[in-house]
């Protein structure tokens, strides 16, 4: 069997496996990020008030996995999952990856990326309002604050990340 041109990606052979793997991957990461910020930040998992134990499925399009998280301050959960892997969210947040996590560190407007059709939101959307107020209330950059946990390559890795998305903005504005 060959993989054509005209096959869409979550169709290609092997890809449920790669997400697999790659879930198992980042798994250990996740978890401690979650729990580092717990730790750090109750006041954020406070502000979701009755939506600490929403299950919220947040889809980077291009990454082969998507992410469940459940703020519970008592037993915080982010996890890996293949996109079909929870069933149930109770909010899902879709869009690119670079503009999930400019979102979480409030410096993309969220409802430009929605009217624009950047970001998809489906679900409780209420649920969604509070976590993006919750983000947008901390000091400070929750991205900037998880590559520190990873040292020199976390924040290496963060930078790189960060210019090649301003990079392929500015080629699509110029277009």
């Amino acid at each position: 069997m060959s993989v054509s041109d005209e096959t869409p990606p979550s169709q290609w052979p092997g890809k449920r496996v790669a997400a697999q793997l790659s879930c198992l991957v980042v798994q250990p990461f996740l978890t401690r990020i979650v729990r580092r910020i717990a730790k750090r930040h109750p006041s954020l998992f406070a502000r979701l008030g009755p939506h600490q134990g929403t299950d919220f499925l947040i889809d980077p399009q291009e990454l082969p996995f998507a992410l469940h998280l459940r703020p519970d301050p008592q037993a915080p959960l982010l996890r890996a999952v293949p996109r079909d892997g929870l069933q149930h969210a109770g909010a899902t947040i879709r869009g690119r990856f670079m503009l999930l996590l400019e979102l979480i560190d409030a410096e993309h407007d969220g409802d430009a990326a929605f009217f624009s059709r950047d970001l998809e939101v489906s679900g409780d959307t209420e649920a969604v309002v509070r976590l993006r107020n919750a983000l947008d209330d901390m000091d400070g950059s929750l991205a900037e604050e998880t590559a520190a946990m990873f040292g020199r390559p976390g924040r290496a890795v963060l930078t790189r990340l960060r210019r090649a998305y301003h990079g392929e903005i500015e080629t699509r504005e110029n277009q």
